[in-house]
């Protein structure tokens, strides 16, 4: 129960693990004044039909920063679904089979916000949601974004030496030469808000399943990833407290699809 009212639970978890590639302890790294981490939680918080927000990490002092800012730790992840190499379905897989062997519980929907993507409006979370929950039949819903470059205008170079075209379009044999506008359109995965039927994860193992939902974001992505970000997305989240427009994306598209 929420603000009063019954609702499905529907359960935010946010991965933060505490090893780094690019930034030391990039989960915690101070923005504008708080952790990296502290905005994806208040996210979740802030949105209405999330009824649940949960931290899976491998990190104590993670864990420690995270129950400061309201986010729950019922479990800490095993190392070996922690390291540079593990991938989603693992974080996933085990948080979902712990809930239901140790409480029973098992959500809904699991509302995938990664902590390095602080730079999120609260509306479209929740219109995500909504989203899913008006189609009960789709697995998993990916924000996804229209991309600076198109896939079909890039190559890879064969064992032979030569260029290879990445993509082949059967009507289209020369596509890497034609005009941008007739090439089909395509979208680019951002990790803005995504969000799985625990179904895909335990019964397809997979992140997203067989029926995927399209979400659309306009919003320009801001992830941190590596120091020069920093100044960036310190900037973005001032904006965005400030309630000022972000940079409108959508004059990468030919054909206009608003969330």
């Amino acid at each position: 129960m929420k603000n009063g009212t019954i609702q499905p639970e529907i359960l935010a978890l946010i991965p933060a693990r505490g090893g780094s590639m690019g930034i030391p302890y990039k989960n915690l790294i101070q923005l504008a004044g708080r952790p990296c981490i502290a905005y994806s939680i208040e996210h979740a918080q802030r949105a209405d039909h999330i009824t649940r927000v949960i931290v899976s990490t491998d990190d104590e002092k993670i864990a420690s920063v995270a129950q400061q800012h309201g986010a729950e730790i019922p479990f800490m992840r095993p190392a070996e679904f922690a390291q540079n190499s593990s991938p989603d379905i693992d974080v996933f897989r085990h948080a979902i089979s712990w809930l239901q062997e140790n409480e029973g519980y098992c959500p809904e929907l699991v509302v995938h916000l990664r902590p390095t993507g602080p730079v999120r409006r609260i509306q479209l979370i929740e219109k995500a949601i909504r989203r899913m929950l008006q189609n009960p039949e789709a697995d998993s819903l990916r924000s996804v974004s229209w991309p600076i470059q198109t896939p079909y205008k890039m190559w890879r170079i064969g064992e032979n030496g030569y260029l290879d075209p990445l993509l082949r379009v059967e009507r289209l044999p020369d596509a890497h030469s034609m005009p941008r506008q007739i090439l089909p359109e395509v979208f680019w995965q951002n990790g803005y808000v995504d969000i799985i039927r625990p179904r895909a994860i335990l019964q397809q193992n997979s992140m997203c399943g067989s029926k995927v939902l399209p979400f659309v974001v306009q919003d320009p992505i801001y992830e941190l990833d590596y120091p020069e970000s920093i100044p960036e997305v310190e900037r973005a989240l001032k904006r965005l407290a400030r309630r000022e427009p972000l940079a409108d994306m959508s004059h990468l598209s030919l054909l206009r699809h608003p969330v």
